[in-house]
């Protein structure tokens, strides 16, 4: 069975949930007003081996690394450790993601192109939705074609917010 740690922290768009394994892993993190999407989440990625949450105070400093993301420090979150589950496609839309440098974006389809399955945009929507890492596995810095801020799980107001904070300046 797996031992997640959560937590939870406050932000500037509200609560966040912060979960890890017993190695300090990020597992999932949350919006608190979406927690019923991390729970099926949760639910399908381990429901083979089980899985159990522990309340923890700042596991493995990942809860202080993503106040200061939200303070200014946009870098810390380049280099934290992650461990998802999902299909091979989704691990490999969301190991892409992590490439799209701070401050700047990818369309749909730039990112299909950039996994060589040109044609995809759909799927790589999905998976980017898919996302169980958000804000870390920046699926916020994926935006429509058209220049279009869409399909953000935790609601567009909070991907522009990111965006902004990260210096991406929207026209």
């Amino acid at each position: 069975m797996l031992t997640l740690l959560e937590d939870k922290i406050n932000t500037p768009l509200g609560p966040l949930w912060v979960l890890c394994d017993e190695q300090y892993r990020l597992r999932a993190v949350e919006w608190e007003e979406h927690s019923d999407r991390m729970e099926q989440l949760l639910a399908i990625h381990y429901r083979t081996t089980g899985y159990e949450r522990i309340s923890a105070t700042n596991p493995g400093g990942l809860s202080q690394k993503l106040r200061d993301y939200f303070d200014g420090d946009l870098n810390v979150i380049e280099d934290l450790p992650t461990e998802t589950a999902g299909t091979p496609f989704q691990r490999e839309v969301w190991k892409m993601l992590r490439s799209i440098p701070c401050g700047q974006v990818m369309f749909y389809g730039q990112l299909a192109g950039a996994l060589n399955r040109a044609g995809a945009a759909r799927a790589v929507g999905a998976a980017n939705g898919s996302n169980p890492v958000s804000i870390v596995v920046p699926c916020h810095r994926v935006i429509g074609s058209n220049g279009l801020l869409t399909g953000y799980a935790g609601g567009v107001a909070r991907k522009e917010w990111l965006l902004r904070h990260e210096g991406y300046f929207l026209l």
